[in-house]
């Protein structure tokens, strides 16, 4: 389902706001409008004295009220006016992103669940309101996660068990993985109608020709009676129209250009692409407008080409976390962060370790920012993997790529993240490729234009992983977890694992995560851990290594500012990896990588 937005023939109205909030710690309230001797929240909970802003995160904002590390179901309410505008329309309610879980109510009747975290849900409601009147709207969200669902969970209990890390590891709220899991509906709830006949789903590709010239195609998925659409796509100089029959509810069109403009960080020109749906009896039944950046990614050799040169990825992995909001996606925060990747000189960053909000992406197109975008397959544990944890995953990547298709800044996939991170036996073995291979073909077979690839960290889950990708993905911490303090014996061991996957799969290589905690405001006049010094000295020296790479593609910081992780002994409440703090402020190293990104000579010059 196209993203909503108002125009001719839509209607599209955000209910972000207070809305009404109950923790359910005991599931007291029902998973479904059966639920035998439950409390019926599903009908509303209008006596409720707690509200939780939306888009928001309970952890963050209603932390004094014992929700800080509170894992597990809650529920949202709130009357939603549908107006009279959308009589004899389609009705469909969508929930930008509800963290891991969430089930729909609206007057009581029971609209669906989805369990496709960090990624929307539509459900339509039409037959379930009545235009001209208010609707009661009713969310559970649930934040656990298990074996089977994406991300993977563990519970408290596991840590302890052999192919864990042990008992010392343990996190709390428990977590597989080192950010924190803030449940809560993330990015705005949208009301929004259709015409009966609508264009459900567009789906546009762009590929170089010869001589310069470039094609777009679009293929278009048609609910409902239509005729036809018309198509045009509209840039600097470039007008062409199509008309073309819908038949058994799909349409393709192609546009070919001769001289095309094209997308990239020097130049992220954005095409029109304007659609129209035609009913024969009835005119102009639907229309819709994106933006087409014309582009090709690829991979040959060693080299990832962008519109058939070189590109060498500059950046961050990043999150979504901030003071309050949580997870909740915020428009100035975005402005923020953009600005401050400008400032730097990065060109990319990855969406680590999960799809972030639309507005990031629409963003990035803009701003010609390349991204990696991330399925929330984080640290899996092979040795408690399912078919269902197999077929969550699948559905995972699925959906990301129908969000995520259209984008110009997304330039790859992964579709993992550190899996076999707990060291078990399995994330090396035949188990392994069994799980991953048909989900690289699933990748592929959605979208064969852009490369694949899963970060990794260690060699191990390596040997399953890096003959299937199309870029190898790194994430080091020699001279830090490893190695601690020893920079000199830690790159050593670096650029001789680099010279060894090059020379065994002849693939570009990225560093897609390296660095180390630093506190702010501690400083050494020799390589200290935890001194700011010690993170830009680290970082320097890991830019250098794979940009002086034959075979090296890019290097991602980790992190880009601090963020929140459950509570363990090796976090003082933030994993302080950033280059900025959670509130943005740089450290020593965002100066030193700022002087080494604007000036790629310096990456020669030692700094220290």
């Amino acid at each position: 389902m196209l993203r909503p937005v108002s125009g001719p023939h839509r209607l599209a109205l955000d209910q972000s706001g207070f809305w009404n909030f109950k923790a359910d710690p005991n599931d007291v309230g029902p998973n479904s409008e059966d639920g035998v001797g439950a409390e019926e929240w599903f009908l509303g909970m209008a006596e409720t004295d707690q509200v939780l802003a939306l888009p928001g995160t309970w952890n963050e904002q209603l932390s004094e009220q014992g929700l800080a590390d509170y894992v597990g179901a809650a529920w949202l309410s709130r009357e939603v006016f549908v107006p009279v505008s959308m009589e004899e329309q389609r009705i469909f309610l969508r929930v930008g992103s509800a963290d891991y879980q969430v089930q729909v109510w609206v007057n009581g009747a029971n609209c669906g669940t989805s369990t496709a975290a960090f990624l929307p849900f539509d459900v339509e409601i039409t037959e379930h309101v009545t235009p001209g009147r208010k609707a009661m709207v009713v969310l559970r969200v649930d934040n656990r996660a298990d074996a089977d669902s994406i991300p993977q969970g563990i519970a408290s209990h596991e840590f302890a068990e052999p192919k864990e890390r042990g008992a010392r590891a343990e996190h709390y709220p428990p977590a597989r993985y080192d950010f924190f899991p803030y449940g809560g509906v993330h990015r705005p709830v949208v009301l929004y109608s259709l015409a009966p006949a609508f264009i459900e789903d567009v789906h546009v590709t762009t590929a170089l020709g010869d001589a310069g010239s470039a094609t777009v195609s679009v293929e278009m998925q048609v609910a409902g009676p239509a005729a036809f659409v018309e198509a045009t796509l509209i840039g600097e100089g470039v007008m062409l129209a199509e008309e073309v029959a819908v038949e058994e509810g799909r349409a393709r069109v192609r546009f070919d250009l001769a001289a095309p403009r094209l997308w990239g960080p020097a130049d992220p020109y954005l095409y029109a692409l304007s659609l129209s749906l035609i009913d024969a009896a009835r005119g102009e039944c639907d229309a819709y407008t994106l933006p087409v950046g014309v582009r090709e990614v690829r991979v040959a050799g060693t080299k990832l080409l962008l519109n058939g040169e070189p590109v060498f990825l500059r950046g961050f992995g990043k999150h979504e976390d901030f003071a309050v909001l949580g997870k909740a996606v915020s428009l100035p925060l975005i402005v923020k962060d953009f600005e401050l990747l400008a400032w730097t000189g990065a060109n990319s960053f990855r969406t680590s370790h999960y799809p972030y909000a639309e507005d990031w992406l629409d963003e990035a197109d803009r701003r010609g920012v390349l991204v990696i975008d991330e399925v929330p397959a984080v640290s899996l544990n092979h040795s408690k993997t399912t078919d269902a944890t197999q077929a969550a995953h699948r559905e995972a990547i699925r959906a990301l790529i129908a969000r995520d298709k259209n984008h110009p800044s997304v330039i790859a996939w992964a579709i993992g993240n550190e899996p076999g991170l707990s060291g078990e036996p399995e994330s090396g073995e035949p188990i392994a490729h069994a799980y991953w291979a048909p989900l690289f073909d699933e990748t592929r077979r959605h979208d064969p234009t852009r490369p694949v690839t899963v970060p990794t960290h260690g060699p191990h889950p390596g040997k399953v992983l890096y003959p299937l990708c199309d870029f190898v993905s790194l994430n080091r911490y020699y001279g830090w977890y490893s190695e601690p303090g020893q920079l000199d014996r830690g790159l050593a061991r670096l650029e001789a694992e680099l010279d060894d996957i090059a020379e065994a799969h002849g693939k570009p290589i990225m560093l897609t995560e390296f660095g180390a905690d630093t506190v702010a405001g501690l400083h050494a006049t020799t390589m200290v851990q935890f001194t700011e010094e010690f993170q830009a000295e680290l970082i320097c020296r890991y830019v250098r290594a794979i940009a002086a790479h034959p075979s090296g593609c890019g290097a991602h910081v980790w992190n880009f500012a601090d963020f929140r992780t459950p509570q363990n002994y090796r976090r003082v409440v933030l994993n302080l990896k950033g280059v900025f703090t959670r509130d943005r402020q740089p450290k020593r190293a965002a100066f030193v990588l700022r002087d080494l990104w604007h000036d790629l000579s310096a990456l020669a010059r030692p700094q220290f």
